[in-house]
């Protein structure tokens, strides 16, 4: 749980995400997944030290989360039922929320690879997406390619952490802010495969012929909720990446 004061700008928040998903504001920490029992993923290894011109770029300079956090679960559960429900909004819920994520995962991620960044505009948030631009103008037209993500093919997603910001910079008033960190597993084709009666082995991720084609993306979404003001969810961070390019081989 983190609760911070700050005098930074946030006020310049585009509204967002109402263009393409009624985004409901909704949060919990129970993990959500497919219907598919795959259970957690990819039973991999991070090395630091493992040669980077193996990796592909990344489009922001985030740190990778893999894996939810036991202490941060906690900390979620109390900030969304004993704040953010009780005196920020009584609807939160994280089904909701969590099938808005992989709506929105799937239309940022298809403008992405598609160079169509100008679409994002208003829904990624304007420093992120500068970031993103000049990490796309590196990458090949595979690269982009395969930052595409259907969202019938995540098959594991969980809220990371869920933080609330305070900021009094300004004049008397406090404006208030609920950030989410979201990771979701993707597996590609995993919907064709399901579609095609194919079965998909539970330790898909340890498999070499499917190691190449499971990512794993790290969004955030923030939204102010002072009182009065009329918000919508936006993202200030994109993130993708895939577990191989880190593999001990």
């Amino acid at each position: 749980m983190f609760v911070m004061k700050s005098a930074v700008k946030l006020r310049g928040f585009p509204r967002c995400l109402s263009h393409f998903v009624p985004f409901p504001a909704s949060v919990s920490t129970k993990l959500s997944t497919t219907s598919l029992p795959l259970g957690p993923p990819l039973g991999v290894r991070f090395l630091a030290s493992q040669d980077a011109s193996r990796k592909r770029p990344m489009l922001m300079e985030f740190p990778q989360i893999v894996w939810p956090s036991i202490v941060k679960t906690v900390r979620n559960w109390i900030m969304v039922s004993l704040i953010i429900r009780p005196y920020f909004d009584h609807d939160f819920r994280i089904p909701d929320f969590v099938l808005g994520a992989k709506h929105a995962l799937h239309v940022v991620s298809s403008a992405l690879a598609g160079g169509e960044t100008k679409q994002l505009e208003g829904l990624v948030d304007r420093t992120a997406l500068n970031d993103v631009k000049q990490s796309l103008s590196k990458m090949s037209v595979a690269e982009r390619y395969d930052i595409a993500v259907d969202k019938e093919d995540v098959y594991f997603s969980f809220p990371y952490q869920v933080g609330i910001m305070f900021d009094e910079s300004e004049d008397d008033s406090q404006k208030r802010f609920v950030e989410i960190t979201m990771v979701f597993h993707v597996l590609r084709g995993l919907k064709g495969m399901i579609e095609r009666g194919e079965p998909v082995p539970l330790n898909v991720g340890t498999l070499p012929e499917f190691r190449d084609k499971i990512s794993i993306c790290n969004y955030r979404f923030i939204k102010e909720f002072t009182k009065g003001v009329e918000s919508d969810w936006t993202i200030n961070v994109v993130n993708h990446f895939k577990p191989s390019d880190y593999l001990d081989q």
